[in-house]
Formats: C-alpha cells, sequence, structure tokens
C-alpha cells in the first residue's frame, strides 16, 4: 500500500437524527426545548401563586372602582340597585354641577378645594422640612441618645388620630392651655374653631391695611369657578391653621425616619471628600447630601401630597368644616354628599375629581423635582470593538 493511502483513513461518520441534523444540534434544539418547558411551568406556578392576590385587588379595588365611576353617571340615593332602571342615568351632569353650574353644589365644592389647597401648601412643606431637620438632627454624630429621640419624634405618628385630635380640641379651646400661654406672655389668643377668617385678611387686619369684615370691591366683586377673588386669597382660616399644626405634628416622625434611612446611606467619604476640597458644611449638605437623597425627597413629597389631599379624620373630629365651610375639603363633602345627603352620585363624582386633583399634583410636583442634569447626559452606550 503506497505511503499516501497509509496515511489517509476513511472519513468519521457522523449520526444524524432523522430531521438531517447532526447530533450537537439536535442537542441544542433538546435543550432548548426543555429549558423554555422550565419557563413555561415556572410562569404557570407564578401567576397560581399570585393569583389570590390578584383576585382580592380585583375584588376589593378595581370592582369597586368600576362601579364608583358607573355610579357617578347616576342620580342614585344609595336604596336600590344601581344597574336597574331604578336609578336614573344623567351622564356627566354631576361633574358639571360641580364645576360649570353656579349653585350650592359648586360654591362648596370650589371651596372645599380653595381650603384644601392652602392645607397643602401649608403641610407638605412644612412637614417636609421639619422631618428633614429632625433626620439630620438624629444623624449628626454630636448627638447623644439617638434611640430616645427617634421614639420621642416618631411616637405622634403611631397615636390614634382620633385620640390626638381630640386632644387638640381641648388645647385649642378658648379658655384651653394654648390660650392660657399666650395670654401669660401677653398676647390675646383667638377663637380658634369659631373665626372664620382667613388668616392673610386677618394678619393684613393687624397692620390696619384692610378690614376682614369689609372686603374690597374689585376683590369682591370679581371671581373665579364660583368664588370671589376675596375668598380665593383669603388663605386659611384660623380653625384651619389649627389642623394644620395637628397634621404637621402627626407626620413628621415618619418622614424622619425615611430621611433618616436615607442619610445614613449617603457615604461618609462623600462628604468628607466635600469638606478637605474647601466646602462648608451647608455647600456639602447641598451639593452632596440633598442629591444623593433625592429619591426619597420625591416620595416624601409624594406621600405627602396624596395624603393632605385625602385629609378627612381631623375635619370629622374636630370641626365637621365649620365655621362657615372654612375647613371644608373634598373627602369631607364627598362624605356629607353620600351618608347625609343621599346624593351617592354627587359624592362620587367629587371622589373622582379629587383622584384628578391628586394625579395632576403629583404630575405636577414630579415635573418640578426632576433631575435637571439628566438630559445633558448622553444616553448612547459606547460601541464595543470588535477584532
Amino acid at each position: 500500500m503506497s505511503q499516501h493511502g497509509s496515511d489517509t483513513g476513511p472519513p468519521p461518520v457522523v449520526a444524524r437524527d432523522p430531521g438531517g441534523g447532526g447530533r450537537a444540534g439536535g442537542d441544542r434544539r433538546g435543550g432548548r426545548g426543555r429549558g423554555s418547558g422550565i419557563k413555561g411551568r415556572q410562569g404557570i406556578w407564578g401567576w397560581l401563586f399570585v393569583s389570590p392576590m390578584v383576585v382580592v385587588l380585583g375584588l376589593f379595588l378595581l370592582v369597586p372602582i368600576g362601579m364608583a365611576a358607573w355610579v357617578s353617571l347616576l342620580h342614585w340615593d344609595g336604596q336600590s340597585n344601581p344597574f336597574t332602571t331604578a336609578a336614573d342615568f344623567v351622564g356627566v351632569r354631576n361633574y358639571t354641577d360641580l364645576l360649570t353650574q353656579d349653585g350650592l353644589d359648586r360654591t362648596q365644592f370650589m371651596t372645599s378645594v380653595r381650603n384644601n389647597l392652602y392645607y397643602v401648601l401649608l403641610v407638605v412643606p412644612l412637614q417636609t422640612v421639619l422631618a428633614l431637620g429632625l433626620a439630620l438632627a438624629v444623624n449628626s454624630r454630636r448627638v447623644k441618645g439617638k434611640g430616645l429621640l427617634r421614639t420621642v419624634f416618631y411616637f405622634p405618628s403611631v397615636t390614634s388620630s382620633i385620640a390626638i385630635s381630640t386632644v387638640f380640641l381641648f388645647l385649642f379651646q378658648g379658655s384651653g392651655a394654648v390660650n392660657a400661654l399666650l395670654k401669660w406672655a401677653g398676647i390675646h389668643g383667638p377663637r380658634w374653631f369659631t373665626d372664620a377668617h382667613g388668616l392673610v385678611w386677618t394678619v393684613l387686619g393687624w397692620f390696619g391695611l384692610v378690614d376682614p369684615d369689609k372686603p374690597v370691591g374689585a376683590l369682591a366683586s370679581h371671581g373665579f369657578l364660583g368664588l370671589s377673588w376675596w375668598d380665593w386669597l383669603s388663605g386659611p382660616s384660623i380653625a384651619m391653621c389649627t389642623i394644620i399644626i395637628l397634621a404637621v405634628w402627626t407626620t413628621s416622625g415618619t418622614y424622619m425616619l425615611m430621611f433618616l434611612a436615607a442619610l445614613q446611606d449617603v457615604p461618609a467619604e462623600l462628604e468628607e471628600a466635600a469638606l478637605l476640597d474647601g466646602a462648608n458644611r451647608r455647600q456639602s449638605f447641598r451639593h452632596v447630601t440633598l442629591p444623593a437623597i433625592r429619591p426619597v425627597l420625591f416620595l416624601v413629597v409624594t406621600l405627602g401630597l396624596i395624603g393632605t389631599w385625602q385629609v378627612f379624620d381631623a375635619v370629622y373630629v374636630m370641626s365637621q368644616g365649620a365655621p362657615a365651610n372654612t375647613t371644608l375639603t373634598p373627602a369631607f363633602l364627598s362624605y356629607t354628599a353620600g351618608f347625609k345627603d343621599s346624593a351617592y352620585g354627587r359624592a362620587a363624582a367629587i371622589a373622582f375629581l379629587l383622584l384628578a386633583i391628586i394625579v395632576v399634583m403629583t404630575l405636577v410636583q414630579r415635573f418640578l423635582l426632576r433631575d435637571r442634569d439628566k438630559p445633558a447626559r448622553s444616553l448612547r452606550t459606547p460601541r464595543r470593538r470588535t477584532s
């Protein structure tokens, strides 16, 4: 046999499957089939595990929201089935009565919106600043007894809101402890729960600039959405200021814990590096600490907006909307329209308008608190070099 023939052997034989592919190809297809089967079974089991919660959310959240949306289109007294002809279908009349038609319904709703707007504009900044200040104080290395301070600051947040509201009723009575303390300091305390004057006109009246009992002609004769400009610009009433103080005192502790957790996650090396670079503590807080806790700040402001627009319990216990509807809020107005006036359609419409206000305000504050440096960053990823 020649040298060439002896060195050259028969070619290797590769077993092929009936479909014509090699063994390796068959193994790859089989592996993909087994993997996809496993993932499919995992997905089925995942849906089985979450299905109880999905059913609960559907029954107790989504279905009631859908029913409330339907009721808002009806004139329904709550005594019959809203899905039968016994309930009168009025379309969007409940919404137009609250927004565009002159009358008592729009006046009360816009009054509640005005009251709640001042409540939001005062409570959210005050509770956010106070919570951040308390968190900075507790997080300071110079402060001792941090555990005790955290407990003391957080205690009002875990106390019953009804109990605290009742205590505030006694504290802010005409002969209560607050007015007694002001009298000792030489100040005549106001009538906290019976004074319907707005805070802005009351303060300007102290300086003799306006008379709170005599509205200025131009502001009284012109208005917006059913209320005069005098009413829109009056500020919160003295009674609403009491509820504002209560809200700030009871909610700051919860947000303090959120800020404290965020501050403890800020690397100490960053603050030390800023101080070594010549920055003082104010500059270090503004340019290092505050950007690091921006997500928590956004969360606190969002929760504050949602909670303040839904205020109900303090109003129910302390004022019932009095005096002269200056503590009336949309949530309490929805309650009175449904359970006292049996106008469940109007009550549901108020609830959905309140939801729309919360969504709009949340989007606005999200726009204001956005990261302004983010659009300037390049979103393109560098290409990989190929050899």
